[in-house]
């Protein structure tokens, strides 16, 4: 890009760098080691993909609740760069524990209350947007950090790999190897959560009139009940709650996906670096075309290709359709992600930033609760996942009608 960054620019696009690595793991080896936790125990194949659809749904619900609170909290002078530090820090410390649970049904509450922790860090993160970056840019800045978050999460990823597929040649149990692996990445989410925790500083803000838990509340009950007459803001967050739901259910349940149709894992693996390697140079193409077209018309040609990603998905029964697929999400993941978060900052009240990213958070990770029952349910009562990842479909088709409806409202 031939935009400058600034520093803080710059520290708030290291977080994407941080957090990603997190996202990355739980989207590729967790779910296989969770596997193997959960077929020592001698759960079956749909019973795995259900139970980690549950766990994954339980902290989305949380988040769903906590985040609105949190974030409306996070409006107050001084307030947000604290709340997000203790979510972040929490996080990369439970990450770091993952490897003491032998059992599946512990693991799995640890690993809900790591990605409780993450989801809230990413309701804070995205409001300081705001903060760090003038409007016109936003695009740029928002797709530029999912793109460093891309390709830095490649980083601990392969070294990752390295320990978890050769250990045996290098001398180490697969126990051994997981500990690293969990220890490395919270290392890495830890290390680029520090500079802009040192550096930002909070611009736009409010100053309670009463007490910070009953103006909490007020202004909470205040925006649920007027929010409808706000058109715009109201319409994009429901449309964003049903094709954000189908990106987040694809991306929770990818390798989980793939190992229950019984493909090699090792396959699985590199599909999903593959995913990360596309997805740096394609989100970087969305922040330079943001420049020349409507954040709007590129958003709607996101949903679409989602709709067809998930027709393709469907029939996947191959390694060769996974890495395909895999090839095909990694053009569009960064893009619908970046852009819905810097059209949403660009409509909302700045200096209530935290509140509204707390409900954009419902509508979005907070959401995605309700495809990862979906798949979870239908797999489990028909034992077809593709049945469960078909119920998809009518999420994006959904969210393309709504989010339509949206674009066409000024502001």
């Amino acid at each position: 890009m031939k935009q400058k960054l600034t520093p803080l620019e710059y520290k708030w696009i290291c977080y994407d760098i941080g957090n990603s690595a997190f996202i990355l793991l739980v989207s590729t080896i967790l779910p296989i080691y969770f596997n193997s936790l959960s077929s020592a125990a001698g759960l079956a194949e749909n019973d795995y993909l259900s139970y980690w659809s549950y766990a994954t749904s339980i902290s989305t619900i949380i988040v769903a609740l906590l985040g609105p609170i949190l974030g409306t909290i996070a409006d107050y002078k001084g307030k947000k760069k604290r709340i997000f530090a203790t979510s972040a820090f929490l996080g990369a410390l439970s990450l770091a524990c993952f490897w003491i649970p032998s059992y599946w049904l512990s693991f799995l509450v640890l690993y809900i209350v790591a990605k409780i922790c993450y989801s809230l860090s990413l309701v804070f993160y995205d409001s300081m947007l705001v903060d760090v970056t003038k409007e016109e840019n936003m695009d740029a800045i928002s797709t530029q950090g999912y793109a460093w978050g891309y390709i830095g999460s490649c980083i601990p990823f392969i070294i990752s790999l390295v320990f978890v597929l050769m250990n045996e040649a290098i001398g180490i149990s697969m126990h051994t190897a997981m500990m690293i692996t969990f220890i490395l990445n919270a290392l890495w989410w830890v290390l680029f959560t520090l500079p802009l925790f040192r550096s930002y500083r909070q611009k736009h803000y409010i100053e309670p009139e009463k007490h910070v838990i009953h103006d909490t509340f007020a202004r909470l009950k205040k925006t649920l009940t007027s929010i409808k007459k706000q058109k715009k803001i109201f319409l994009f967050l429901l449309s964003f709650f049903f094709y954000i739901d189908g990106v987040y259910t694809i991306i929770d349940l990818a390798t989980a996906y793939g190992t229950s149709l019984g493909l090699d894992t090792t396959g699985l693996l590199l599909a999903l670096l593959f995913t990360q390697i596309v997805a740096f140079p394609a989100s970087l193409t969305f922040a330079k075309l943001s420049k020349q077209y409507d954040t709007a018309k590129l958003i709607r040609i996101c949903i679409f290709a989602y709709f067809l990603i998930t027709v393709f998905a469907v029939q996947l029964d191959a390694l060769w359709e996974f890495w395909v697929l895999a090839g095909a999400v990694g053009c569009f993941q960064g893009g619908i992600q970046a852009l819905s978060r810097s059209y949403f900052a660009k409509i909302i009240p700045e200096n209530v930033s935290g509140e509204y990213f707390g409900l954009f958070d419902i509508c979005g990770k907070g959401a995605s609760f309700l495809g990862l029952l979906v798949v979870g349910i239908v797999t489990q009562f028909t034992g077809q996942q593709n049945l469960g990842v078909a119920a998809l479909i009518f999420m994006f088709l959904i969210g393309y009608f709504l989010f339509s409806k949206a674009s066409k409202i000024e502001e």
